[in-house]
């Protein structure tokens, strides 16, 4: 890991573009941090880095959004109100996990083991009014 510290939320948005322009294809990435940290201003520019220039807004009660770009779709999922791993693995969140180009999950740990073990793990710590410290896995990191 490697943390990197944005003083914005469109710092943040930067950062996350940079993070999103060297993923893998098909990609699980983990965003987590406490209420908010930020974690749908990173989805919103690792989307628009990947190609969706439409509004990004957190999926808290419809629990999954899908934006389409031309690579394939990108999936953000937000897990705020789901219980317990139990109710996740209702979801069926593993074919969505299959079908698009990154899936991006806001409070993974509500998933429990069936977080796939490849994920990349992004964490948002709040630091001050609009400061922000992000771990991003290393060899994805560019601060």
């Amino acid at each position: 890991m490697a943390t990197t510290t944005s003083e914005s939320p469109e710092q943040t948005r930067q950062i996350a573009a940079r993070f999103a322009a060297h993923l893998p294809p098909a990609c699980v990435v983990a965003v987590s941090g406490e209420l908010g940290a930020g974690k749908t201003h990173f989805i919103q520019g690792a989307a628009r880095a990947l190609g969706f220039a439409d509004t990004v807004t957190s999926p808290t009660f419809t629990l999954v959004h899908e934006y389409p770009t031309p690579q394939g779709p990108i999936f953000h999922v937000d897990l705020y109100r789901i219980a317990s791993p139990i109710e996740a693995a209702s979801l069926g969140l593993d074919e969505t996990f299959a079908a698009g180009r990154a899936t991006f999950i806001e409070w993974p740990e509500r998933l429990g083991p069936d977080l796939p073990d490849d994920a990349l793990r992004v964490h948002i710590r709040i630091a001050g009014d609009t400061r922000r410290e992000i771990d991003l896995p290393t060899p994805l990191a560019r601060p």
